[in-house]
């Protein structure tokens, strides 16, 4: 089963930390500055690239407004008329060149800063979604958090540009405009506009602020339908398996519709938001227009400085008009990026101590010490667990689903870390030692194989990326599956497919088997490593992988007792204590557990496969 559909238990009391609070906007923004000050001179130059453009543009009404009164002509100044307007008519097209180059500037040199700080983001998230406990992982819903992830990239996108490109661009020109309306003409222009920034601003401050629930529950619905959608189609062969199609599809449905009310009440908000901007837009237009038109009839005022009063208020209005748009959409980036933050924020369960050191490995002895663990600690699964796995030999742990077998594995990973007791290799316990190099020294071949949608080549180069083709096929015939790869049309360039499904279950784990002999680690685990295979390329397989397992230290997980009867200790698992252990003649003897095992397994036709026989 995919992990996004485990039945982990979420209050597991486990979890060292739960996803942290929605900090505030500035405390998001406080967050992202670090990644754009590596980048501070392209935003200087930026910001300055900017400011040369907004002084273009401002500049354009107040020579459009010279242009219109040298219109107005004397009579007999006719060489006047021919010699002027040409002047500023040149000079308004350089303005609004420049005006169009500066900005283009600004772009080009910001570009570099904005896809930087957004590579740096998503790669830091990344790394730190693999350096998460198995725990997490389990938890999580992929569909879901790659959505976040998807959007908190976006948001990084739309904040730089709406911030650089739109919000202080405007402040910059709003403060032009008023200070060049309050010293040409009486105050009241400047009041009339301050007044109705102010209250656009306000109202539409407070409108976006109550809209923000509307669109996070629209987020929420959106990432639930993508989830299911997602988890759905990866568990393809399931819905068929059990003819859900219509199950599927109705709980699919079930999600559009509740994204399509979200969708609505979204639209509706938005609508009151966007007519109560244009109102507030047209009215204070109106007045602005009604005084310079008073001006104009008393002989206070130019007919240019008419034209010069409505090109500043259209300048001015159309960005605002956007505000609405542009704040929402800066309130949703920084929500989406608080998100993604949020995920960097999740404390690794399973950390490097300070001071770890690299594993040195010189025979690879393991070693549990009354070891106790449990995933939930209501319900423990391993209790006082003590047994060695000397250099080079090989130990096998037997015993019923749900004992705890696979749980020794993942501990010897150190995807958790024990509740008590000690795990050592060479003397050296786990904690102390960094991740890294444990898992550099260790090769599973796990029951349930999972591959990447590429190649078997790339799926084999897996266990050790950079192996040459030449080392690649050696452990294909190792893990005999060279024969069937050659035999596909195109060889080792034939793609598996998602979680490797255009193969079979046998295939799989032959895959798996190759890449965890071409690794060729110290220490081996086999958990259920022949579980998919016929019998007669299981023997085969018993033997590469026994050649395999010579001089390395090898623990062994199997149902199967047939296949570890060659085992230097065999251990028998009951509800996470070891019952019995002793080799295979030692433990028939014994006539326990394992004998038990034993008979039942053989009469079920289960026969020893004699090159294991000891």
């Amino acid at each position: 089963m995919r992990r996004s559909l485990a039945l982990t238990p979420e209050s597991d009391g486990k979890a060292p930390s739960t996803p942290a609070a929605p900090r505030s906007d500035w405390a998001t923004i406080a967050k992202l500055l670090p990644y754009l000050w590596r980048y501070r001179w392209r935003v200087g130059f930026a910001l300055s690239f900017m400011l040369f453009a907004k002084l273009s543009n401002v500049a354009v009404p107040l020579l459009l407004k010279s242009l219109v009164d040298s219109l107005v002509i004397k009579p007999g100044s006719a060489a006047s008329m021919a010699v002027v307007p040409l002047g500023l008519l040149v000079a308004y097209g350089a303005l609004r060149l420049m005006t169009s180059l500066f900005t283009e500037l600004r772009e080009l040199i910001f570009a570099k800063a904005t896809e930087g700080t957004a590579r740096s983001i998503s790669l830091q998230v990344f790394r730190h979604l693999h350096a998460l406990s198995l725990r997490f992982h389990l938890e999580r819903q992929t569909g879901g958090m790659t959505r976040d992830i998807e959007r908190g990239t976006r948001a990084v996108h739309s904040l730089i540009s709406y911030s650089l490109y739109s919000i202080v661009p405007t402040l910059i020109e709003v403060t032009l405009v008023l200070s060049l309306l309050a010293i040409k003409f009486d105050a009241w222009f400047a009041y009339i506009t301050l007044a109705a920034l102010v209250l656009y601003i306000s109202f539409t401050i407070v409108v976006t602020e109550w809209r923000t629930k509307f669109r996070k529950q629209l987020n929420e619905l959106d990432s639930v339908a993508h989830s299911r959608a997602i988890d759905s189609l990866l568990n393809y062969e399931t819905v068929k398996y059990f003819n859900n199609e219509d199950f599927e599809a109705r709980r699919y449905d079930e999600s559009l519709e509740k994204l399509r009310r979200a969708q609505l009440k979204a639209q509706s908000t938005l609508s009151l938001l966007n007519t109560g901007q244009q109102l507030i837009i047209a009215t204070a237009l109106v007045l602005m227009l009604w005084r310079a038109t008073v001006g104009v009839v008393s002989g206070t005022m130019s007919l240019g400085d008419l034209v010069m009063v409505n090109a500043f208020m259209i300048q001015l209005y159309i960005p605002l008009n956007f505000l609405g748009v542009i704040y929402r959409e800066i309130k949703q980036s920084l929500t989406d990026l608080d998100k993604m933050f949020g995920l960097l924020e999740r404390e690794r369960e399973v950390a490097d101590v300070p001071g770890a050191v690299e594993l040195a490995v010189q025979g690879a002895a393991v070693r549990f010490e009354s070891v106790n663990f449990a995933y939930d600690k209501t319900r423990p699964i391993l209790r006082d667990v003590s047994f060695e796995i000397p250099a080079g030999k090989k130990v096998a742990v037997v015993g019923p689903s749900g004992s705890g077998k696979s749980t020794l594995a993942r501990l010897l990973y150190r995807f958790y870390d024990i509740d008590a007791g000690r795990i050592t290799i060479d003397g050296q316990d786990l904690r102390g030692v960094t991740q890294s190099s444990l898992r550099r020294s260790i090769g599973i071949v796990p029951q349930d194989t999972v591959l990447f949608n590429d190649t078997v080549a790339y799926n084999i180069a897996y266990g050790r990326p950079g192996a040459s083709q030449d080392e690649v096929e050696a452990a294909a015939r190792a893990a005999h599956i060279h024969a069937f790869i050659n035999a596909s049309p195109k060889g080792y360039a034939t793609m598996v497919g998602e979680r490797g499904l255009k193969l079979s279950g046998g295939e799989k784990q032959r895959v798996a088997i190759a890449r965890t002999l071409l690794k060729n680690p110290p220490l081996l685990i086999f958990d259920e490593a022949t579980s998919a295979l016929d019998s007669t390329n299981e023997r085969a397989i018993q033997a590469e992988l026994e050649s395999a397992a010579q001089n390395k230290t090898v623990l062994v997980i199997a149902h199967r007792l047939s296949t570890v009867v060659d085992a230097h200790e065999i251990l028998v698992l009951e509800a996470g204590r070891i019952v019995e252990r002793g080799s295979h003649e030692a433990l028939l003897a014994q006539q326990g557990t394992y004998a038990r095992m034993w008979r039942l397994q053989q009469s079920g036709g289960d026969q020893p496969v004699p090159a294991l026989q000891a």
